[in-house]
């Protein structure tokens, strides 16, 4: 096959494709919704948005009170061997739940946006 049966096939076989697929390059495609970089320099919804939602922090509680229900010494105890109603291990988990509390607590609130805000303002009136 020569160089000029060769052009004269990839330029048939383009036309079949552009007829096939929509035409080729010349129709523009649309654009569907926004990009985040377009969500997020509108700000629309985002000041009301917490760090961490409610609806979180009710689980964490109902699983902590559930917990703590569940080690109290009237669940399934014998009568000859007492458990004592306050442990170490109550104690254990207070420290637990205060400490990696803290830990989530600072870490999402390291990069506060109304902060941002304030040094901001702050830097323009100098």
């Amino acid at each position: 096959m020569s160089q000029k049966d060769l052009q004269q096939a990839h330029a048939r076989e383009d036309e079949e494709n552009a007829r096939l697929f929509g035409g080729g390059q010349s129709r523009p495609k649309k654009k569907k919704g926004l990009s985040d970089d377009d969500i997020i320099a509108s700000g629309e919804g985002l000041e009301d948005s917490s760090r961490v939602p409610r609806w979180f922090f009710a689980i964490i509680a109902v699983v902590v009170v559930a917990a703590f229900a569940l080690s109290l010494p009237f669940w399934g105890d014998r009568p000859d061997s007492p458990r004592p109603w306050y442990t170490w291990g109550h104690a254990a988990a207070l420290a637990y739940m205060l400490v990696f509390g803290g830990f989530v607590y600072a870490m999402t609130m390291m990069y506060d946006p109304d902060k941002d805000d304030e040094e901001d303002e702050h830097h323009e009136e100098k």
